[in-house]
């Protein structure tokens, strides 16, 4: 049992990693990533900050999706 809690400790809850990735999802959007890559990057362990200082200096969404990814 102790693990078991452990582990619901350790581990977000889906909801709170939806609401996580949600909220990863409309930074990009407003960044100018277009969905297809914000949703991509959003559901990935990539670097939220760097994603969009990417594209805030000048890489196009499209190349910075390729470097992140």
């Amino acid at each position: 049992m102790a693990t078991s809690r452990m582990s619901q400790i350790a581990e977000p809850s889906q909801s709170e990693r939806d609401k996580v990735e949600s909220w990863r999802l409309h930074v990009l959007i407003e960044a100018g990533y277009p969905l297809s890559l914000a949703e991509r990057i959003a559901a990935s362990e990539v670097d939220l900050h760097g994603a969009v200082e990417l594209v805030d200096r000048g890489c196009t969404p499209e190349t910075a999706a390729e470097i992140l990814l």
